[in-house]
């Protein structure tokens, strides 16, 4: 565990240091490898392969690398691929400079341009300037960008944050959507659900216990109680709701010197720290974890 959050702290420190890597974080490989993957074989009658086995090949693949290097030099080769396959997995775009972006536009025209960049992958409507809409778009990015990654990578090693996010792609993005028919693309972005549903949990959790507990708290049970599907379901977006709900506590309560929940920037702003906040409580949980196996 201490292996992990030391991977966990240079990947962070890396993206924050040196920004210009996240262009490495190309899977335009992984549209060739669908291509192939699907492709009906020699025998015309021979169905193709399903495209939900990708991202199954490729964990298993991505397993046996990290067992096999984690047996060589004391396991620095397996550290540093584990290490190297986080980055690569973590984003791809930065969220806080896109949030930045947003906050920091000298003019509304860029500034709605900037919003843009908070959009989920293959999200076709433009995203309206709004505070809930901002806030929401922060929380789902947060999700797919940091939290997902980190939760597969901490139970599952580099092969579950490669695994997580092939997934995500294959669900969601728009580059992959000709590769794939619809009944594979509903397996897919089922399979991208369930795959959310245990960080999108904590993410909610988390932000209760660094935001408003009971306005948070209080928002998850009447969500549930008003859709009436309990909270074992694949409908995660309580997140977006839990999200507004503990941003607009935390803001008429006069963190950040602001308490106007209408306007835009300041939701955004205060969604921005919430979201450090979750993910130092991640961190802070997980040292937590590695002092105890260490002491032990």
């Amino acid at each position: 565990m201490a292996q992990t959050l030391l991977a966990i702290l240079l990947v962070l420190a890396g993206g924050y240091a040196l920004p210009d890597l996240a262009r490495w974080r190309d899977f335009a490989w992984l549209k060739v490898w669908l291509a192939q993957w699907t492709r009906a074989s020699g025998d015309a009658a021979q169905p193709r392969l399903p495209a939900v086995l990708l991202p199954l090949l490729l964990f298993v693949v991505c397993e046996l690398i990290q067992l096999v290097l984690g047996h060589v030099l004391f396991g620095l080769p397996g550290f540093a691929f584990a290490v190297v396959v986080l980055f690569y997995c973590w984003g791809p775009r930065d969220l806080d400079a896109d949030i930045e972006a947003v906050l920091k536009a000298p003019d509304s025209d860029r500034r709605s341009a900037a919003v843009q960049a908070l959009r989920a992958d293959g999200a076709t409507a433009p995203l309206a300037f709004e505070a809930a809409a901002l806030v929401e778009a922060a929380f789902t990015a947060a999700l797919s960008r940091w939290f997902g990654v980190l939760f597969w990578f901490v139970v599952l090693g580099p092969a579950g944050a490669l695994g997580y996010r092939v997934v995500q792609l294959l669900a969601r993005h728009p580059a992959f959507a000709d590769g794939i028919d619809a009944t594979q693309g509903e397996l897919l972005e089922r399979t991208a659900r369930i795959l959310d549903w245990a960080p999108a949990h904590l993410v909610a959790l988390t932000l209760a216990l660094v935001s408003d507990f009971d306005a948070v708290i209080k928002t998850w049970r009447d969500y549930h109680a008003a859709h009436g599907k309990g909270y074992f379901t694949l409908d995660l977006g309580f997140l977006g709701a839990l999200a507004k709900a503990g941003i607009d506590a935390d803001v008429e309560a006069g963190d950040g010197y602001a308490n106007d929940i209408s306007n835009p920037l300041v939701e955004l702003a205060d969604a921005q720290r919430a979201l450090r906040r979750i993910l130092v409580g991640w961190l802070s949980l997980i040292a937590l974890v590695a002092l105890i196996v260490l002491t032990h």
